[in-house]
């Protein structure tokens, strides 16, 4: 079977993780959503929240499963005897930098890393700039995928 985690804090999710979790699907057995909980971070949407955005969206996709984690996605991973990590990629500099987690993450556990590219009319969309149009009381509709509840 094969098995992939798509880790983040999804505060909210985008539609840019919406078109890579989207693509994703057909390419695997089964995606666990990890939604991190990382206590250094201060997220604008409690960890029930954004787990209730994701299962509006996921609900009745069997390939999907959620679960919320702290600590290194790679313990995460080999805790939930998962083999790859998906990643989305917006630009060059996220590349940069997943690049160089997707060697730290093989180095510690042989787990690989699997890139997709976001589609060109959502690479410009990222949760920080979401929670900003939010703060401000902006529209933020078309940035995140309809089911989701703001």
């Amino acid at each position: 079977m094969r098995r992939i985690v798509f880790p983040g804090s999804f505060d909210p999710i985008t539609n840019g993780h919406h078109d890579i979790l989207n693509r994703a699907i057909p390419l695997f057995d089964e995606i666990v959503i990890a939604v991190g909980i990382n206590i250094e971070k201060s997220y604008m949407f409690p960890v029930n929240k954004r787990i209730e955005f994701i299962n509006s969206i996921y609900k009745n996709e069997k390939k999907i499963k959620i679960k919320s984690y702290k600590g290194l996605t790679v313990d995460f991973c080999l805790k939930n005897n998962i083999s790859y990590i998906l990643r989305g990629l917006r630009n060059p500099s996220d590349f940069e930098f997943e690049k160089n987690m997707a060697h730290t993450n093989n180095s510690m556990s042989k787990i690989e890393t699997i890139f997709l590219l976001t589609s060109i009319e959502n690479s410009f969309i990222s949760s920080s700039l979401v929670r900003e149009i939010i703060k401000n009381g902006g529209d933020y509709s078309s940035f995140i995928p309809k089911k989701v509840n703001i």
